[in-house]
């Protein structure tokens, strides 16, 4: 299921309400947070973990009790990928956690790290193969290409760039910006932003720029956003706190997405039902064919659902996009037992499909 609403991150809990878990719940509750996201690892290393105990599982059983998801995260160095790994598994097993978020910043820039970004995502997926897992790294690729994206992205279901607008105060700028140069990537991701919420020097976000940033989340149509980081803006920034707090990311409804027509029409298994949401002279592109026209799109479709994925049923797994694209994921299963992960990039004009890439993946 997609990760939805309101999270933040938690660095240090003794300095968050001074340690009291109950009040973290209760405020998280207040402020609408669906979701926290905890430090649980920093390389090799165990965190929030004193010599006093353990101070995760109960602020985990703390946010349950709200019905609030409990996320851990960890900083990853890379020098020894497989002692991070290992530690991150322990934890996890440990805390009872949600879902795990990876934070690659800039060691991960250093000579050699992709074989390292492999070893630790290959052992932590073997560990946990169905635990939704994010990356949290820098908000503009482009100005990181040493980072291997590649490598974390594939082992991971959400994209969770640190979109900080520090020293400027244009939020939606930076965000359209992350998410654009993130959607020309692949493989694709759902994103889920970190916004900024802390005090550096002199800098400051205002209340109005974090209502802008998650304003700009719902019309890029993204499921979540996070901020960093809940001490800093309780003691430093009460009215930002406010800001997120009152921002009321669920109404009104938005009309239904072209990306969720499109996978209501595959559960269809009618190929009429998914023309229709292409144009005349549509084109559709995956890595067997390039077809063009109605006529061979419904013949693709024809094919897909009797032959190579008879009686699949298809859930959406994220999507983001405004205008004339949309970037999305989608998994399906057939009743033959085959699994297919789509990654999906449509072209729209006037409502209707004029251009569809879609990259997929078959396992038995």
């Amino acid at each position: 299921m997609t990760l939805q609403g309101k999270g933040n991150f938690i660095w240090k809990i003794l300095e968050c309400e001074g340690g009291n878990v109950n009040t973290i719940a209760s405020l998280s509750k207040e402020a609408g947070f669906t979701h926290l996201l905890i430090k649980i690892a920093d390389g090799i290393y165990s965190y929030n973990m004193p010599s006093s105990g353990d101070l995760v599982p109960p602020l985990v059983r703390a946010l349950h009790s709200q019905g609030i998801q409990a996320w851990g995260w960890q900083y990853l160095y890379g020098n020894n990928p497989t002692g991070e790994a290992d530690r991150a598994i322990q934890r996890l097993r440990q805390t009872g956690m949600d879902g795990f978020v990876l934070d690659v910043e800039v060691e991960y820039k250093e000579p050699g790290k992709s074989k390292a970004a492999t070893l630790y995502m290959d052992r932590l997926r073997a560990a946990f193969p169905n635990l939704p897992l994010a990356l949290s790294s820098y908000r503009f690729p482009s100005y990181h290409p040493q980072v291997p994206w590649k490598q974390f992205l594939e082992g991971c279901d959400y994209n969770m760039p640190q979109v900080y607008w520090q020293m400027a105060h244009n939020p939606a700028a930076q965000l359209r910006r992350s998410v654009q140069e993130f959607q020309a990537m692949v493989p694709f991701r759902p994103i889920i932003p970190t916004g900024a919420a802390y005090v550096s020097g002199s800098w400051s976000p205002t209340p109005a720029e974090v209502t802008e940033f998650l304003q700009t989340c719902r019309e890029l149509n993204l499921s979540a956003a996070n901020f960093w980081e809940w001490s800093n803006t309780r003691r430093f920034l009460p009215e930002v706190w406010n800001a997120i707090r009152d921002y009321n990311g669920g109404a009104p409804p938005q009309p239904e997405d072209i990306s969720q027509k499109f996978i209501k029409a595959l559960n269809t298994r009618d190929p009429a039902q998914v023309v229709a949401l292409y144009a005349s002279n549509a084109v559709h592109v995956n890595a067997a064919r390039t077809v063009q026209g109605l006529a061979a799109i419904r013949t693709w479709y024809q094919y897909l659902f009797s032959q190579l994925l008879p009686q699949a049923a298809f859930t959406l797994t994220g999507f983001s996009g405004v205008g004339s694209s949309r970037h999305f994921t989608w998994t399906a299963v057939a009743n033959t037992g085959q699994v297919q992960n789509g990654n999906d990039t449509l072209g729209i004009l006037d409502g209707k499909i004029v251009y569809h890439y879609t990259y997929f993946t078959i396992t038995p």
